[in-house]
């Protein structure tokens, strides 16, 4: 159980914050491949990353963990569980960005902190500071306000920050480490991408990865884009109680929500504005608290 006294692993906030710095700036490159279908190109990161992640793991001699961890029958089926969890984040989001509604899906990136928080403290016995319970309140209101703007997308909303929220959860009960897990979870989920890449290669327009050779490498990256944030945030929630998780994962929608108004031109109200104000005052609370826990907890 985490605590305000408990010690905190080192390098845990670097690792969260590169993984949110790479998922806020993930709409750029969804714009790249808005052509692609959603359905295949969630299917092409899928097979992208299996072998990005099996290279990895011989490289730093681990496939023996991998074999382990498969023989587990409670661990297959919690990793099973992630990964229909995570293809369901991953297919929403990437309609959603392709569709416009950038918005929706920063609100519900949003929302997935807040919902992180409470279950934090009701499932994993996660204790908050006064300091850290003002800046979840203050988020909260931040985070009413923009959900009130946006009341005809917030299914999408809630479907990110649900899927989100529960994946999270999964990773950090399962006894796993972050790039075995990642990498079972591609396996689980590659037959079926595999047929949804030939679904679509049987139609009118071909494989998408065959346009052209630009079209394939940019889908063929997508394996990096989909394993590395994946990988750096389940070492940081290895790393960074549950709750803390929650409350820096409000870094990466709001660089999806700057994303927004300044590339895609979505304009910007004084709700939105305000509730903006907010959130990063809460984030800014949040993470002054967790670095002043962190050097009280360091031996001196």
């Amino acid at each position: 159980m985490h605590s305000p006294t408990t010690p905190y692993r080192t390098g845990g906030l670097p690792l969260a914050l590169g993984a949110h710095l790479i998922w806020g700036l993930l709409p750029l490159y969804l714009w790249f491949v808005s052509k692609v279908p959603a359905f295949e190109f969630v299917g092409w990161r899928v097979i992208s990353s299996l072998p990005l992640c099996l290279l990895i793991l011989a490289l730093r001699k681990q496939l023996g963990e991998l074999r382990a961890v498969l023989s587990v029958p409670k661990l297959r089926w919690m990793l099973l569980a992630s990964s229909v969890l995570i293809a369901i984040n991953w297919l929403v989001y990437v309609a959603a960005i392709q569709s416009g509604e950038v918005f929706a899906a920063s609100i519900g990136y949003y929302v997935s902190p807040l919902l992180s928080v409470l279950a934090g403290t009701l499932f994993l016995g996660e204790r908050l500071s006064q300091r850290q319970w003002l800046a979840v309140a203050i988020s909260t209101l931040g985070v009413m306000l923009l959900a009130w703007e946006a009341l005809a997308s917030l299914g999408i909303s809630l479907a990110l920050a649900l899927s989100w929220t529960t994946y999270g959860l999964v990773r950090k009960l399962a006894p796993v480490s972050a790039l075995t897990g990642l990498t079972v979870e591609v396996i689980v989920l590659f037959i079926p991408a595999l047929a949804i890449a030939w679904h679509f290669a049987q139609g009118p327009d071909g494989s998408a990865i065959l346009w052209s050779w630009h079209d394939a490498a940019l889908i063929a990256f997508s394996g990096v884009v989909t394993a590395a944030p994946l990988l750096l945030f389940t070492l940081a929630a290895q790393r960074l109680p549950y709750s803390t998780m929650g409350m820096i994962q409000f870094s990466s929608p709001s660089l999806v929500f700057l994303i927004g108004l300044f590339v895609f031109g979505r304009p910007l109200g004084t709700a939105q504005l305000t509730s903006f104000a907010l959130i990063w005052l809460a984030i800014a609370l949040f993470i002054v608290d967790l670095l002043a826990r962190t050097r009280k907890a360091q031996p001196r």
